[in-house]
C-alpha cells in the first residue's frame, strides 16, 4: 500500500473533502487512518458522519499523529499554521502543501531542516474524481513519497510532475482554468437560447458537448486541431462559427487568462 496508515488534513474544505473521498473510494486508507481538522465545528460533523473519519480542531493534535500531512489551508492562513505545528511534525513525516502559490521554500522556511516536503497544485473537478495535479518535490524527497503523493492525488483524476517553477503556470492553467469552461459552457448556452432554444435544452446541449468533445481528445488521442478540422467542413456552419471566434480573438484571450492567472499567482507566492 504506497500511502502510510495515518493521513492527517489541517483544513476540512471541498478539497480536503474530495481527496477523502478519492482515498476511501480508491481503498488507499480506511476511515480511522484519516484525521481531519478545521475551524467549523459544522464542517467537522459533516465529515465525521458522511465519512465516519477522525475529525477535530487541534492542528497540533493532528499534526503529530499524522505520517502524511496535507495542509489544506488558504494561502494567508498557512504561515500561522505552519508556526502553531512546527514543533509537533515528526521528522518522518511528509508534508505535501495545496495552498496556490505558496513555494517549498517558504514552508521549508517554517518548518525544521530535513522536513519531506511536496507542492501540489489540483484544482476543483477532483471533487467528482475528474481532477487533475500537478505535484512539485522538494529537497529530500523520495521515490516512495512521491508514490504516495500520486497515488493520494491519482485517487482525484490525473497527475503531472513538474519543475516548481512551473507551478504558477499549472495554476494559471489548470487551477483556474475550470472557471473559463464554466464560462464558455455559459456562452453557449446562452447563443443556444438567442437562437430559440429553451434554457434548460441549451445548457444541456453545451454541457454535454463541452465533455463529449474532450472525451474524444483523450481517447482519440489527436491533436485538438486536428479534430476542430474534420468538424469545419468547407463552407459549412462550423467554419462560419470558428471565423467569429477568431473575429473575437477567443484564442487570444484564453492564453491571455492563463497568463494573467500565474502572474497573480506569482504575486501571490511573493507576499
Amino acid at each position: 500500500m504506497p500511502v502510510p496508515q495515518r493521513c492527517a488534513l489541517i483544513g476540512a474544505g471541498n478539497m480536503a473533502e474530495a481527496l477523502v473521498a478519492g482515498m476511501l473510494k480508491a481503498d488507499l486508507v480506511r476511515p480511522e487512518q484519516i484525521f481531519a481538522t478545521d475551524i467549523q465545528p459544522n464542517r467537522l460533523t459533516y465529515l465525521q458522519d458522511r465519512y465516519r473519519i477522525r475529525t477535530g480542531r487541534n492542528n497540533g493534535e493532528a499534526a503529530g499523529w499524522g505520517q502524511v500531512l496535507i495542509l489544506s489551508v488558504e494561502p494567508q492562513v498557512l504561515d500561522e499554521v505552519l508556526r502553531e505545528i512546527v514543533q509537533l511534525i515528526s521528522q518522518n513525516c511528509l508534508v505535501i502543501s495545496v495552498a496556490a502559490g505558496y513555494p517549498i521554500a517558504r514552508v521549508a522556511g517554517h518548518l525544521r531542516p530535513g522536513q519531506r516536503i511536496i507542492r501540489a497544485m489540483p484544482n476543483t473537478p477532483s471533487s467528482v474524481l475528474e481532477g487533475v495535479t500537478a505535484l512539485s518535490c522538494g529537497a529530500g524527497v523520495s521515490e516512495e513519497d512521491q508514490r504516495t503523493a500520486r497515488a493520494i492525488f491519482g485517487s482525484v483524476g490525473k497527475v503531472v510532475e513538474v519543475k516548481e517553477h512551473l507551478m504558477d503556470a499549472v495554476t494559471g492553467l489548470s487551477g483556474s482554468g475550470p472557471a473559463y469552461v464554466y464560462l464558455m459552457i455559459e456562452a453557449l448556452a446562452d447563443g443556444g437560447v438567442k437562437a430559440g432554444l429553451s434554457r434548460p435544452v441549451a445548457e444541456l446541449l453545451a454541457i454535454q458537448t463541452t465533455l463529449g468533445a474532450a472525451r474524444m481528445v483523450i481517447e482519440s488521442g489527436e491533436h485538438p486541431a486536428q479534430l476542430k478540422n474534420r468538424v469545419a467542413s468547407p463552407g459549412g456552419t462550423t467554419v462560419a462559427g470558428l471565423h467569429k471566434l477568431e473575429e473575437g480573438r477567443l484564442r487570444a484571450a484564453l492564453i491571455a487568462a492563463v497568463e494573467t492567472a500565474a502572474n497573480r499567482s506569482r504575486e501571490l507566492g511573493s507576499g
